[in-house]
C-alpha cells in the first residue's frame, strides 16, 4: 500500500459560534467544540484513508485552554500524527478568532484515534504515513508514546475488571478492541 503525506490530509474547518452554541455562562458549550473536533478529525482521517470510511475509537487529552465566545469563529486544524497497523491518531487544535478585532487564541486541543473501515464495516489498514518535516516527526514520536500509554492503561483496566469479576464469581464482559 502506498503511503500518504501528512500534508495530503491536513484539514482546516471553521464554525461561527451562534447563540444556540452557548452554555449557561454565555460561552461556547464544550460539547459543541468537541463535536466540531470530532468532525474535523474524521475529515482528516478519511482524507488519509481515502476510499474508506472511518470511525472514532477514542478521544484523548481533550483540553479546554480558554473560553470561546458567541460570535467568534472557531478554527479547527487537524493532521494525522501516526498510523499503526489498526488505527491512526489525529491531532486537532482549536483556535477562536474575534472577527471584530482579529485577535486569535488557542481554546482547545485533542488527540483522536480513528479506525478505517472496509465496505463490510470491518477494520482495515490505513496507508502508511509519510512524515515531511521535523514537526511531523516530533508529533509522530509523541503519538507513539501516547499509544503505548493507552495500551498500558487498557491492560491495567482489563486486569482490574478480571480481578473484580473473579472476586464476584463471574466472567468479565470483553469489549472488542479495534486499536
Amino acid at each position: 500500500m502506498e503511503g500518504r503525506k501528512v500534508s495530503d490530509s491536513e484539514t482546516v474547518a471553521t464554525h461561527r459560534a451562534l447563540p444556540s452554541d452557548a452554555n449557561p455562562a454565555g460561552n461556547v458549550h464544550g460539547g459543541v467544540i468537541l463535536k466540531h473536533i470530532d468532525l474535523a478529525g474524521a475529515v482528516c482521517a478519511m482524507r488519509h484513508a481515502r476510499g474508506h470510511t472511518v470511525v472514532t475509537a477514542s478521544i484523548d487529552r481533550m483540553e479546554f485552554k480558554a473560553p470561546a465566545h458567541v460570535g467568534e469563529l472557531l478554527i479547527l486544524r487537524a493532521s494525522v500524527n501516526m498510523v499503526s497497523s489498526r488505527s491512526m491518531e489525529v491531532g486537532v487544535r482549536v483556535e477562536s478568532e474575534d472577527l471584530l478585532t482579529g485577535d486569535v487564541r488557542h481554546v482547545a486541543s485533542a488527540y483522536l484515534t480513528f479506525v478505517a473501515m472496509d465496505e463490510n464495516r470491518k477494520p482495515t489498514p490505513a496507508p502508511p504515513l509519510i512524515l515531511e518535516n521535523q514537526t511531523h516527526q516530533r508529533r509522530n514520536e509523541e503519538a507513539k508514546r501516547r499509544r503505548e500509554l493507552r495500551q498500558e492503561e487498557r491492560r491495567r483496566e482489563k486486569l482490574a475488571q478480571e480481578s473484580m469479576a473473579h472476586a464476584a464469581g463471574s466472567e468479565p464482559v470483553r469489549a472488542k478492541e479495534f486499536y
